[in-house]
C-alpha cells in the first residue's frame, strides 16, 4: 500500500537565511522535498510572497495551499502534532 502523495511544499527564502536553512534541514531530516523560491534574486517572487502571506521575512512556508507560516511556526505545529495530517494532505 502506498502512502498517500504529500502536498506541494514551497519555501520562500533568500541566500542569508539561518531560518531558511534550519527549515531545509528540517525538511531534509524528514525526507521531504520543496520548491525553494528565492526572493532575493527574483523581486517579482517577492511580491508575490508579501501579497500571498502579508509578511516580508523569510522563510515563508505553504504545504499546498496551506500558508504555514515561519521556520517557528512550522516548529510549533510540529511540537503540537499538527504538521504530520498537513503533510498527508489532511486539510486544517
Amino acid at each position: 500500500m502506498n502512502a498517500p502523495s504529500t502536498p506541494p511544499i514551497t519555501l520562500y527564502t533568500s541566500a542569508v537565511c539561518g531560518y531558511c536553512v534550519a527549515a531545509k534541514n528540517f525538511l531534509r531530516s524528514r525526507g521531504l522535498e520543496w520548491q525553494e523560491v528565492r526572493i532575493d534574486t527574483d523581486p517579482a517572487e517577492r511580491e508575490k510572497m508579501v501579497e500571498r502571506t502579508r509578511r516580508t521575512s523569510v522563510p515563508q512556508i505553504f504545504i499546498g495551499d496551506t500558508h504555514v507560516g515561519g521556520y517557528d511556526e512550522m516548529m510549533a505545529l510540529h511540537r503540537a502534532g499538527k504538521l504530520d495530517p498537513l503533510l498527508s494532505g489532511e486539510t486544517p
